[in-house]
C-alpha cells in the first residue's frame, strides 16, 4: 500500500466508506483534497446512499496535514491560494452534504487533519489519535480550517491549539473538548463503536438525519467566501521569507 488513492466503497444497506491514504503519514496535497471533496459531494448527491464513514487508511497516523512536498513548490500567490482551497472545498463539501458523516480517527491528526476531523458530524477516535495544530512552526496559521475546528471546540480551545502548535493535545482533551464523541482504547473497540452507531443510525429515518443536519450547520452559509478568503492568506503567508526558509529545511 503505497501508492495514493481515494477509495469509496458502498453497502446494500446504504452505508458509504470513504477513505483516503498518502504514504507520507496521509498527507494531503492537491489532487488527494480534490478527489477527496468530488467523492464526498457525490457520495452525498447519490440517492442510494444513506450514510457516510470518513476514514484513512493504515493504522497510525489519521491525516498529517498538508503535503509538505507541495507547499515547498509553492512560488506565486494565486498557487498558494489554490493549494489551501482544497482544505476549505473538503471542509465545505462535509458541511453541504445532505447525509451524516461519521468521521474514524485511528491515529494523530495534525494540521489540515484535524480541520477534516471537525468537519465530519460525528467522531470517533481512539486513545492514540492525539491532535496538533501546527501550522505556526511553519510561519502561517491555521486559517482554513480555524472555522470548522471552532465550531466543534470553541475559540478558546481553537486559540490555544493555535498558540501551543508545538504540543500535541491527547485524545482525551480533544473529547473533552468536543473534536471526538467518543473516544476507544484501540483500533478493534473503535471499530466496533463505528459499527454500533453506524447501524443504529441506518435504522433511524435518513430524512429526519438530513433535517438535523441542516439544523446543525446553521450560521455557516458565509463559509465559502469566509473559506476561500482564508485560503488567500495562508496562501499569502507560505510565500513570506520565514516560511520559505523553514521549509527549505524539508527540501
Amino acid at each position: 500500500m503505497n501508492e495514493p488513492y481515494v477509495n469509496i466503497i458502498k453497502e446494500e444497506s446504504g452505508l458509504a466508506t470513504i477513505e483516503f491514504f498518502h504514504p507520507k503519514h496521509n498527507s494531503l496535497p492537491s489532487d488527494i483534497l480534490s478527489k477527496l471533496a468530488q467523492t464526498i459531494t457525490e457520495a452525498g448527491e447519490d440517492d442510494t446512499v444513506k450514510l457516510i464513514v470518513l476514514r484513512s487508511g493504515g493504522d497510525r497516523t489519521f491525516c498529517s496535514g498538508a503535503s509538505f512536498t507541495e507547499l515547498i513548490s509553492i512560488n506565486d500567490l494565486e498557487t498558494g491560494k489554490q493549494f489551501f482551497s482544497g482544505f476549505a472545498n473538503v471542509i465545505n463539501a462535509c458541511r453541504k452534504c445532505p447525509k451524516l458523516i461519521i468521521g474514524r480517527v485511528q491515529g494523530k491528526a495534525v494540521g489540515g487533519g484535524v480541520g477534516v476531523a471537525a468537519a465530519v458530524d460525528y467522531c470517533l477516535a481512539n486513545k492514540f489519535a492525539s491532535a496538533k495544530l501546527s501550522e505556526l512552526n511553519v510561519g502561517i496559521g491555521p486559517f482554513v480550517v480555524g472555522p470548522a475546528v471552532e465550531r466543534k471546540v470553541g475559540i478558546s480551545a481553537m486559540s490555544q491549539m493555535t498558540i501551543n502548535a508545538d504540543h500535541f493535545y491527547p485524545a482525551s482533551w480533544a473529547m473533552e473538548k468536543g473534536l471526538y464523541a467518543e473516544v476507544f482504547d484501540d483500533i478493534d473497540s473503535l471499530d466496533a463503536g463505528v459499527q454500533k452507531l453506524v447501524d443504529y443510525l441506518l435504522s433511524k429515518n435518513p430524512e429526519a438525519q438530513s433535517m438535523l443536519k441542516k439544523v446543525f450547520w446553521e450560521g455557516t452559509e458565509n463559509w465559502d467566501e469566509l473559506l476561500s478568503d482564508r485560503a488567500a492568506m495562508s496562501g499569502r503567508l507560505v510565500l513570506s521569507e520565514y516560511t520559505k526558509t523553514v521549509l527549505a529545511q524539508y527540501a
